[in-house]
C-alpha cells in the first residue's frame, strides 16, 4: 500500500507512517467519543450525590450503633476539631472529584467550547483528576474491612452500591475521553 499523507485518509481507512511504516489507525469519530464520554460522566455525577449523602457505614460497638455518610463524616470531623483533616477528606473525596465530573461532562460538549476554553478545561481536568481521591477512599474501606474484622461490627450501608459504581462510571468518563478531539474543528468530524 502506498504511503498516504494522514490528513487525507478517508473514514474506515488507515494510514501507514512515512517514517516508521507503522499502520495508524484513525480516532474514533469525535462524536462518539464525546457521547460515550458525556453517558459515563453524567451517570457518575448522578451516582456521586446517592454516593456521599446515604450512609456508607453502620459501625457497631461496645453495643452502640452509628450510621455514617461520607458528608456526615466530614461534619463530626470538624464538630471534634479535625479541621485540617476534614478539610483534606472534603477537598479531596468530595470537591475535586466533583470537578473532574463536571468537567468531563463540559469537555465532551464540544460544539459549543471555543478552542482555548477546550484546551483550559483539559488543563484543569487533567490537574484535578490527579488529586481525585475517590478511588483510593474505596481502598480505604476494603482495607479497614480487613484490618477492623474482629475488633469492630460493621455493615456497609446503600452508599457502597453507588459509591463503586460512580468511581467505576468516572474511570469510564476518564478513559473514553479523547483529548485529541478538542483541536478537531465541527468540520473534521
Amino acid at each position: 500500500m502506498p504511503n498516504v499523507d494522514a490528513t487525507a485518509v478517508q473514514a474506515n481507512s488507515v494510514a501507514c507512517c512515512t517514517r516508521c511504516q507503522t499502520w495508524l489507525v484513525s480516532p474514533t469519530p469525535r462524536r462518539v467519543s464525546a457521547s460515550r464520554t458525556a453517558a459515563a460522566a453524567v451517570g457518575a455525577f448522578i451516582l456521586f450525590w446517592p454516593a456521599i449523602l446515604l450512609p456508607i457505614l453502620q459501625i457497631e460497638r461496645l453495643g452502640q450503633t452509628a450510621q455514617q455518610s461520607i458528608l456526615s463524616g466530614i461534619i463530626d470531623l470538624f464538630h471534634h476539631g479535625s479541621y485540617f483533616v476534614g478539610g483534606v477528606v472534603l477537598l479531596f473525596s468530595i470537591i475535586f472529584p466533583l470537578m473532574k465530573i463536571v468537567l468531563l461532562i463540559e469537555l465532551s460538549c464540544l460544539e459549543w467550547l471555543g478552542t482555548r476554553h477546550k484546551a483550559f478545561t483539559l488543563r484543569m481536568m487533567e490537574h484535578v483528576g490527579k488529586w481525585s481521591m475517590m478511588d483510593v477512599m474505596l481502598l480505604a474501606f476494603l482495607v479497614m474491612l480487613v484490618k477492623l474484622g474482629n475488633l469492630v461490627h460493621f455493615e456497609f450501608g446503600p452508599a457502597v452500591i453507588a459509591f463503586v459504581a460512580c468511581v467505576a462510571m468516572s474511570m469510564a468518563a476518564s478513559l473514553s475521553f479523547d483529548p485529541h478531539s478538542i483541536w478537531e474543528t465541527p468540520s473534521d468530524a
